[in-house]
């Protein structure tokens, strides 16, 4: 999934770890994207990997204390005014505790304290040395000032000790950066509710009923709304493979079993919502929740077999033909209760004259505030990375054009809006 950041500038500071080598993707990724990396090293973290590699990566000269200079922007004031925001991977214990008390006595911590944007830091150090309670306490003081932090791992370490302290994974780190980079004041903490992938309805232990839903398009609404600071709650049937770890998933099988967690879900969205109208003076100095939404993106299975069976059917009990008696799946859609949540359905159709017109009846059949219509040639589009998308409401029907699905999830995103009146 491609994530633009051209036009960024990211900072990447680098200490002394072991793990300083597998930065060195994290700024692969990055230049990957589209963004302009600039690299700043402490001299202990030359000591694993040279500047030179990170020159060569991002095609910019890296600042260190023997290359720093007042006559360019290579220094620790100028540097970071380029850049829209400064990301230490990996942050050693040394340095997070340095970086709580303001002290800057190398070049790295120089730049940091001279930064104004977003700070990010990716902890990677011994066990011990991270749950020592004066590292736990500059953790929770850098949370306190708005750093954020990529938490460490838990796994095999270079000295031999099993436990905290492995640097995230560099694709983990560039989730949280493009986060940085994406962040929208409207989807910030706003919670949301996505399903995704084709049912898989039962019928026996080894077959089932379902679609060629590929999930792709869920998966990208999801990561789209990831980056621009939505809670987001995630239902699906598929893998969540080159999913940002921090959102919330739940994988399901069936209709049934979607329905019920869909439920659920909106539920716990729901909690805490508060109409303007109903505050009181009180309430209004508390922070109220955003109207929450839904992404029903999932191709729910229309049909399902009445009695599924136990353990494999044997062919040669079942004969030369079979029939199989069906009964409807429930109509998720038409089951939820939508009071209080915004709601956004999915509808793929192959109807080229009639297809247009089906998606807008769906504004009314099904209640929903809005339509995302696609209109499929055969059964090859599916699982394509890209699609054809027309915005639907009451008010208007918008072409959002042909693109990969991470860029139409973006313009959905955005149309979206028009739905709140929060």
């Amino acid at each position: 999934m491609q994530i633009d950041l051209s036009g960024k500038h990211v900072l990447l500071g680098v200490t002394g770890s072991i793990s300083a080598y597998k930065v060195c993707d994290l700024a692969r990724l990055l230049v990957k994207a589209g963004a302009q990396v600039h690299v700043v090293m402490t001299p202990s973290a030359e000591r694993f990997v040279s500047a030179l590699t990170f020159e060569a990566l991002t095609r910019n000269p890296v600042l260190t204390e023997t290359t720093e200079s007042w006559s360019s922007t290579l220094n620790h004031i100028e540097l970071g005014k380029q850049c829209d925001v400064f990301v230490i991977a990996p942050a050693t214990a040394n340095t997070l505790n340095k970086l709580s008390k303001g002290i800057a006595d190398n070049i790295l911590l120089q730049s940091a304290l001279a930064f104004k944007g977003q700070l990010i830091v990716a902890p990677a150090a011994n066990t011990q040395m991270l749950a020592n309670h004066y590292t736990e306490g500059s953790l929770k003081m850098l949370k306190v000032n708005d750093i954020e932090v990529v938490e460490p791992q838990s796994k095999t370490l270079a000295c031999g000790d099993e436990g905290n302290g492995a640097l995230a994974d560099p694709e983990e780190i560039f989730f949280h950066t493009a986060k940085a980079l994406y962040k929208d004041p409207f989807w910030s903490d706003r919670r949301v509710v996505v399903t995704g992938g084709g049912t898989r309805e039962k019928i026996d232990e080894v077959r089932y009923i379902s679609n060629y839903s590929s999930g792709k398009m869920a998966k990208a609404i999801a990561t789209a709304l990831y980056l621009r600071g939505a809670d987001v709650c995630y239902i699906t049937t598929k893998d969540t493979i080159g999913l940002p770890q921090s959102i919330y998933t739940i994988e399901v099988e069936d209709a049934e079993e979607m329905l019920d967690y869909t439920v659920d879900a909106i539920r716990v969205a729901k909690k805490g919502v508060m109409s303007k109208a109903s505050m009181n003076s009180s309430e209004a100095r508390m922070l109220i929740q955003k109207t929450p939404y839904l992404f029903m993106v999932a191709a729910v299975a229309d049909y399902k077999p009445k009695f599924p069976q136990k353990g494999k059917l044997k062919k040669s009990m079942l004969g030369d033909t079979w029939a199989l008696e069906l009964t409807q799946t429930p109509d998720i859609l038409s089951s939820l209760n939508k009071d209080g949540i915004h709601t956004v359905a999915f509808k793929a159709e192959m109807d080229s004259t009639q297809g247009l017109e089906n998606a807008k009846a769906l504004l009314q059949q099904k209640e929903v505030d809005a339509v995302c219509y696609n209109l499929l040639e055969d059964a090859k589009s599916f699982g394509g990375d890209e699609n054809e998308i027309t915005f639907i409401t009451a008010d208007e029907t918008a072409p959002l054009g042909r693109a990969d699905k991470t860029t139409l999830a973006q313009k959905i995103l955005d149309h979206a809006k028009v739905l709140a009146d929060d």
